[in-house]
């Protein structure tokens, strides 16, 4: 693919303003940062304007996220598409945390809330506590999972479920398998 080809645009705009308001960026920043102007910005997402490759990976390496997040399942029924998500079209999603692999379950992140499907290797972690101003929630699909909230730690299994409300939190897989847990955001973070 050079950098003259697009990638498929239907929801693309819409992923990218909800991107970058989840990461409180404004449209004039991310604009300098592209070297880009505001009006073709705002056109990018308003689906107006088509952005190059090249566009769509300094996007990409800007919000650590990767180029494929950005492509839609081309093939799947129109009927489908932003309703249905088949595990063979999951994106890859998230800043690379190592030993954690994320999937984006939900059809995109323009909506008040997006659904991952995480999976953390054995003995990976999140060492130093992190807080958003979001509510999640998770459920435990497979495996073992260390949950700080705050000070106090909960050591789930398949089936339990948690909340975070603004928390700060870290966590970690002491087992011997990937642990496999179902996320929710409210609102998206990617």
């Amino acid at each position: 693919m050079d950098g003259s080809e697009l990638a498929d645009l239907s929801g693309l705009g819409v992923d990218l303003r909800a991107l970058r308001r989840s990461r409180g960026a404004t449209l004039t920043a991310l604009a300098a940062e592209l070297n880009r102007s505001v009006g073709w910005l705002s056109q990018v997402e308003r689906g107006l304007s088509d952005p190059s490759i090249d566009d769509l990976r300094r996007i990409a390496a800007i919000f650590g996220v990767p180029v494929s997040f950005f492509f839609r399942n081309d093939d799947a029924p129109e009927g489908e598409r932003g309703h249905v998500v088949r595990a063979d079209h999951r994106r890859s999603l998230g800043n690379a945390v190592a030993g954690l692999t994320e999937e984006l379950l939900s059809p995109d992140i323009g909506g008040a809330f997006e659904t991952l499907r995480c999976t953390f290797a054995p003995g990976a972690q999140l060492k130093t506590a992190q807080q958003r101003d979001t509510e999640e929630a998770g459920y435990i699909v497979s495996g073992t999972l260390d949950l700080w909230i705050g000070d106090t730690v909960f050591h789930l299994g398949p089936g339990d479920s948690f909340r975070l409300n603004g928390e700060p939190y870290r966590w970690y897989n002491p087992g011997s398998i990937p642990a496999i847990v179902i996320w929710t955001i409210a609102p998206p973070v990617y």
